[in-house]
């Protein structure tokens, strides 16, 4: 089994893109999603007021997320930080959802931060998913709600995209004008011609 590391800039599309994977029956791991759950965390909630203050707390004592977001974005330590909080726990559920489906040829993890966070190193593949600036601030302008500011505040905070797409084995285009589907379907294809070409490796080793 190949882990797949799937990747891009803010508002690139990879959401999307990890959907028609799992349309084809590839399990996909969302890593915002899971990073998400622990902040339910009892342990994580106290470790994240101790970095960033009581101000992150919602009335229920859980984290508000936004909050959260604008005090430690802007603060290089800070979100250091925070990163040092989630992704290890993130990592280590990977691993064991990753073992629990070692049965299919490939699983994909999506992940905004696959590069900046030195996770790159445990995945076989990485596809990379790409589409022009101005179109990523606007979709999160739409979807989130966000300022422009606070969009450009979280692209600096993220590699350049020429950077991932140097480092990317596949790249999917999606700008306004691209067709995603048959590119999903080609790297899918590519993908599982990788894996049989190494099990019959192994075989004959």
């Amino acid at each position: 089994m190949l882990k797949v590391g799937l990747t891009g800039s803010i508002g690139s599309g990879k959401s999307t893109v990890a959907s028609f994977f799992r349309v084809l029956g590839v399990p996909v791991y969302i890593a915002d999603v899971e990073a998400k759950k622990f902040l339910f965390n009892p342990e994580v909630i106290a470790l994240i007021v101790d970095l960033a203050g009581e101000e992150v707390l919602a009335e229920d004592g859980s984290i508000d997320r936004r909050a959260l977001a604008s005090r430690v974005f802007s603060n290089p330590e800070k979100l250091q930080g925070l990163n040092s909080i989630i992704h290890p726990r993130v990592r280590k559920h990977f691993l064991a959802w990753a073992d629990e489906n070692n049965h299919v040829p490939y699983i994909i993890q999506e992940s905004a931060i696959i590069f900046e966070s030195g996770f790159y190193s445990m995945f076989d593949l990485i596809i990379v998913v790409a589409a022009p600036e101005e179109e990523r601030i606007s979709r999160v302008i739409q979807r989130d709600g966000f300022r422009r500011e606070e969009v450009i505040s979280r692209m600096e905070n993220q590699w350049p995209e020429h950077l991932k797409i140097e480092k990317a084995n596949f790249l999917i285009n999606n700008s306004d004008h691209d067709l995603v589907i048959p590119q999903v379907l080609k790297i899918h294809q590519d993908i599982i011609h990788i894996t049989q070409t190494r099990s019959a490796q192994k075989w004959k080793t």
